[in-house]
């Protein structure tokens, strides 16, 4: 069976290696993004199962970049988690059409249980 493949996008690279060894640890593949203003060209390229991506981000935010990517044919029902430490980040996430939200700092089995259900079912945030 082929592993569902995860972009993740966040300007810590820290962040970014931390996340990535959990979920390649869970089975998954993945490929990663510092850059916010190159994340749709790859995802475009890779084609990923979800993206994970980080709110605060400069240049291009999560909740911005989840708008774009939403009027973006080849990408629009690509499902979409966003990250942050934001106070409102569960609403900015919803307001901008993501799948879920999680708060940073996140626990490993919590975030793996949102991909998967997300995987699954990928309704919208409400």
């Amino acid at each position: 069976m082929k592993k569902k493949k995860i972009l993740v996008c966040d300007d810590n690279m820290d962040i970014l290696d931390i996340t990535s060894m959990i979920l390649e640890a869970e089975g998954f593949e993945v490929v990663t993004q510092v850059n916010s203003t190159a994340l749709v060209a790859q995802a475009l390229n890779e084609r990923p199962d979800l993206m994970l991506l980080d709110l605060w981000m400069p240049f291009l935010p999560g909740d911005q970049l989840t708008r774009a990517i939403r009027h973006i044919p080849a990408l629009a029902n690509t499902p979409i988690i966003i990250f942050s430490a934001a106070l409102h980040g569960k609403q900015m996430a919803a307001a901008a059409g993501a799948n879920g939200f999680i708060e940073k700092p996140f626990d490993m089995h919590r975030l793996t249980r949102l991909i998967t259900q997300t995987l699954g079912a990928a309704p919208a945030l409400q």
